[in-house]
């Protein structure tokens, strides 16, 4: 889902540095995004058959909201994705990422874009993409990284804990928001546990590190940050971040980083945590709760994001 350069603090003292200077010179200012307007059609690469083809960007968007959210639950949770799939899409776009790997606007991957599938369209999707048509999420006149994830254990993480995303500013996500999501969601995201085989995890840590951690005998968690979340762990003779760490094995072997204990035991690494995904940004079974509770699509996203405008780009 699963699953995006100066910090603003940069911006401003290197400005100041230039006016100091007698340097005049504007800093540089990257393209504003499109004006509200017309729908428009985006070019698809679907991965599967290797198919280019042009779709409205609102069906495509069902197509995204139905294959990452479960399509039966309430539509404002449904609707609040929506606005967030969307406003992926349209920064992604506008970053052209998929274009340098296929020559289109998306593709069908999760691993490249979104989770995409029209057969999972049903009138509940259907009302939650008309719900927000056109509806984006903005910070300051551009797009948010719009971040999800499945099962915030709780409480959410900011991008610098939870992904170890520093590249830029992401003020307008709120980290430590306590959704009571464990009311409601399965008895696996309250607790789980997993017995990685040994090999796996060294050739994961030499992966992402450049070095051979050795035979693992033991390991430990290095440093949790504010949401309690590992973000180091030192796995035998190596120090490795626990977000890389959670991405190399794959979420099905390390659901989350909010992890209660991580031991050896015989040939594998056992973790045991809660929570499933970084836990950064909108939490779906959290975005579920509130739209039971009566939240509309807009505010569910603001409970997640903070200081933003949800700006109509076309009707």
């Amino acid at each position: 889902m699963l699953k995006p350069v100066f910090t603003r603090a940069v911006i401003v003292t290197t400005l100041i540095g230039l006016l100091i200077a007698g340097c005049t010179r504007a800093a540089p200012r990257k393209p504003a995004p499109p004006a509200p307007g017309r729908e428009p059609t985006i070019s698809l690469y679907v991965n599967e058959t290797g198919e280019r083809k042009n779709i409205k960007l609102e069906d495509y968007v069902a197509g995204v909201v139905a294959a990452e959210m479960e399509p039966t639950w309430p539509v404002n949770a449904l609707a609040a994705q929506a606005i967030l799939a969307r406003t992926f899409t349209m920064e992604n776009i506008r970053a052209g990422r998929v274009k340098k790997l296929h020559g289109t606007d998306a593709s069908t991957s999760v691993q490249e874009f979104q989770a995409y599938d029209p057969a999972r369209i049903n009138n509940n999707v259907r009302q939650a993409v008309a719900r927000t048509r056109g509806e984006v999420a903005m910070y300051r006149g551009n797009y948010i990284k719009a971040w999800f994830n499945a099962c915030d254990g709780g409480v959410t993480a900011s991008a610098a804990e939870g992904l170890a995303y520093t590249r830029t500013p992401t003020p307008y996500v709120r980290a430590g928001v306590r959704d009571n999501c464990l009311s409601i969601t399965t008895p696996e995201n309250r607790h789980w546990e997993r017995r990685i085989p040994l090999e796996q995890v060294r050739a994961a840590v030499t992966k992402i590190t450049g070095q051979d951690p050795g035979p693992i005998t033991s390991v430990r968690i290095v440093r949790r940050g504010p949401s309690g979340r590992a973000e180091q762990l030192r796995i035998g003779r190596v120090t490795v971040s626990g977000p890389a760490l959670r991405l190399a094995l794959g979420s099905e072997w390390v659901r989350s980083m909010l992890l209660s204990n991580a031991r050896i035991e015989g040939n594998a690494l056992v973790l045991t945590g809660k929570g499933y995904g970084h836990g950064v940004g909108m939490c779906q079974w959290g975005a579920r709760l509130l739209a039971q509770k009566g939240r509309s699509p807009e505010d569910i996203v603001r409970f997640y994001f903070k200081d933003i405008e949800i700006r109509k780009l076309w009707q």
